[in-house]
């Protein structure tokens, strides 16, 4: 038995803040404090930190600084880019239909949803292939006149599958509609132009980057007038009420210049320490299958399902033994029900049962990675001895 050691591979659920980070917002809470809509000298000085962030958010997105907003994370800024941009379609009489993917993480999905079910608007939902990517030419298909909004992640939270933004965003456009992408997962792991990806709406949340929770920022094509969810203050050019959170938003613009600026550094050593836990995994522990795709994925993410055995178990022996993953999407955890995406991808509800979701990160060492995996065969193991359905 290997030595007994702490081992993080869930920063798809969350990363560490970064020191120089934190070391950056200090002074926001005890020195630069005061409300940023104030017009005395505290209140310039706070926002004049929050406008330098915009820009910093801006320039790394290729994007003007009027066309970002500050949110309080990934699930705000999907609600306000969906809610908003169809409300505001609506208004102006282009249409009703909204596209999306069955794999698109539920801050999405079920805003979507609810826009049909509660409040009048039309979904379609477009399938995708076995590695959770939609065929372009039956998303095609799907863009007929009426559609007025498309949701796409632009990687894949459960499986880390990479979707084909820039030939979507061409269908889109063509019928005058328009794109938004969720890349909350594929910030600092893909490059996010948005002008090159040619979306029209894209969130983010900083705590998927090495910065804060609670903080995130979406960019807005100019010319789109949302219609804003939050009534209030005209925080944000009235598109999101609320007082700015000067300190976190100071974070998330720091975490995101230290992302893009050490993107390749980074991106070499969570492909290395990728690669070698799926070769491990797949060569080591028999019945198991890799799934998402397996090269137009996220550097730092690895996932299989893995036959004989219950993820929400497995996840809980390997907590014990001291290493945290997770059984598919955090936002998932506790549900003892098949994940959507796989069965959206194909697999079978038994074969879903078993996913299990592995992300390297920053500090990942190739030791963690020989622990991770001898762990995991031992307790897969263990776990397949109890179940009497397991064949050998």
């Amino acid at each position: 038995m290997t030595e007994r050691r702490t081992v993080y591979l869930d920063h798809s659920a969350s990363t560490p803040t970064d020191p120089r980070v934190v070391e950056t917002m200090m002074p926001f809470f005890t020195e630069i404090y005061g409300n940023p809509s104030s017009a005395h000298s505290f209140g310039r000085r706070a926002e004049a930190a929050v406008e330098t962030a915009r820009e910093t958010v801006a320039r790394l997105l290729n994007t003007q600084p009027s066309e970002i907003v500050f949110t309080s994370g990934g699930s705000e800024g999907d609600n306000l880019a969906i809610r908003g941009a169809a409300w505001a379609a609506r208004k102006q009489g282009r249409g009703n239909r909204i596209l999306t993917l069955p794999v698109e993480h539920s801050a999405v999905g079920k805003t979507i949803a609810q826009l049909a079910d509660i409040m009048g608007f039309e979904q379609t939902v477009v399938p995708v292939n076995s590695y959770g990517i939609v065929d372009e030419d039956v998303f095609r298909r799907a863009c007929v006149p009426g559609v007025v909004l498309a949701s796409v992640m632009a990687a894949n939270n459960e499986v880390g599958s990479v979707q084909p933004l820039r030939p979507l965003a061409d269908m889109v456009h063509a019928g005058e509609a328009w794109l938004h992408t969720d890349a909350v997962q594929a910030a600092g792991q893909i490059p996010l132009d948005v002008r090159a990806l040619d979306v029209d709406l894209l969130s983010l949340s900083a705590h998927k980057f090495y910065g804060p929770k609670g903080v995130g920022a979406l960019y807005i094509r100019k010319g789109i007038d949302l219609i804003p969810n939050q009534s209030g203050g005209s925080h944000e050019d009235g598109r999101r009420a609320g007082t700015h959170n000067t300190a976190f938003i100071v974070g998330l613009a720091k975490a995101l210049e230290l992302a893009h600026d050490e993107m390749d550094e980074h991106v070499r050593h969570f492909q290395m320490m990728r690669d070698l836990l799926i070769d491990a995994v797949l060569a080591r522990i028999p019945g198991t299958e890799l799934t998402g795709h397996p090269t137009q994925r996220l550097p730092a993410h690895a996932s299989f399902v893995i036959d004989g055995v219950d993820s929400s178990t497995l996840v809980m022996h390997l907590d014990v033994r001291g290493i945290a993953v997770s059984g598919g999407s955090a936002c998932k955890t506790g549900n003892p029900e098949p994940s959507a995406v796989l069965l959206a991808m194909g697999l079978s509800p038994k074969k879903a049962m078993g996913s299990l979701r592995l992300s390297v990160g920053r500090q990942t060492t190739e030791a963690d990675i020989d622990y991770v995996v001898d762990t995991l065969l031992d307790v897969v193991e263990k776990l397949r001895n109890l179940n009497s359905e397991w064949i050998r």
